[in-house]
């Protein structure tokens, strides 16, 4: 009997992990819309689209723009050995930095982004 217990509760537990694995039932999908990285955070998609030149970071709150008017980031670029401390400002509809920045295939980042006085994290790795 308890065999059978435990077998029950593994095969729930796998099954939940499965279900949690495969789609979600969201009315919008996961794809760049500026030819970035896009990652999703507590219902929040996050954009990374890294240049040379120029790093920019779009939120998007259930498929729609998020207002980026009064929030920040600071993002931390990882490339081999080197890392790279970049802070975005809103720019139009996204938050944005202009410099020389190390990135390419391979390249990770992480975003501390604060929206509204809460902040959260994007793990993004660059295509």
């Amino acid at each position: 009997m308890k065999t059978q217990a435990f077998l029950a509760s593994i095969t729930l537990a796998l099954a939940g992990s499965v279900f949690a694995a495969g789609k979600h039932d969201h009315a919008h999908e996961h794809k760049p819309l500026h030819g970035g990285v896009v990652v999703e955070v507590k219902d929040m998609d996050y954009e990374l689209v890294a240049k040379p030149t120029a790093i920019q970071l779009y939120l998007r709150d259930h498929g729609k723009p998020a207002d980026v008017s009064k929030a920040s980031a600071k993002l931390t670029l990882l490339t081999g050995t080197e890392k790279q401390e970049v802070e975005l400002k809103p720019a139009g509809d996204k938050l944005e930095a202009a410099g020389s920045f190390k990135v390419g295939p391979g390249t990770k980042a992480v975003a501390v982004v604060t929206v509204g006085g809460k902040p959260a994290t994007a793990r993004f790795t660059v295509k």
